[in-house]
């Protein structure tokens, strides 16, 4: 009996990290690309390895007194901002509130270590944004002119 519950309690677990790994593969597909402006600081993590902690310019409009979601105005080059005029088409992204500090989807974004100047340039933020639900996943940063950050040289190139 006891085993069979653990099989069953286990079983559940596996469904629910299951879907929800699919839900965020779909919405990386799927989703609406929009931009969002970062406001950022570059620490480094001894337990996590390189990181860069990420911090958004809509946030500073967000009240961070609770969570929910801001409807935004996505321009014509992807880049959103927060929308004064919200109508009832209006995309929305969901936001959480953090020990007080406003939460878009993420908080860091993690890379290999000792490539950290490759993410110097960092001005953007790529999401895919869920319009149903405002769910938001970040799939890459971007430079002010929304390319892709250089890659890194290959070894032994100058």
């Amino acid at each position: 009996m006891t085993r069979g519950v653990i099989l069953v309690a286990a079983l559940i677990v596996l469904v629910a990290v299951d879907g929800s790994i699919f839900a965020k593969e779909r919405l990386k597909t799927h989703g609406q690309r929009i931009f969002l402006e970062l406001a950022l600081v570059d620490p480094r993590s001894l337990m996590q390895g390189d990181y860069m902690a990420l911090r958004f310019r809509i946030a500073q409009g967000l009240s961070p007194d609770a969570s929910g979601s801001a409807a935004l105005h996505i321009d014509e080059r992807g880049i959103a901002t927060l929308d004064p005029r919200p109508t009832r088409d209006s995309p929305r992204i969901r936001y959480r509130v953090r020990d007080g500090a406003i939460w878009l989807g993420t908080n860091a974004y993690f890379f290999e270590e000792g490539t950290a100047d490759r993410y110097a340039t960092a001005h953007y933020a790529e999401f895919r944004l869920d319009r149903d639900t405002g769910e938001a996943v970040l799939v890459d940063l971007r430079d002010a002119d929304l390319q892709p950050l250089a890659p890194e040289p290959a070894p032994g190139t100058p």
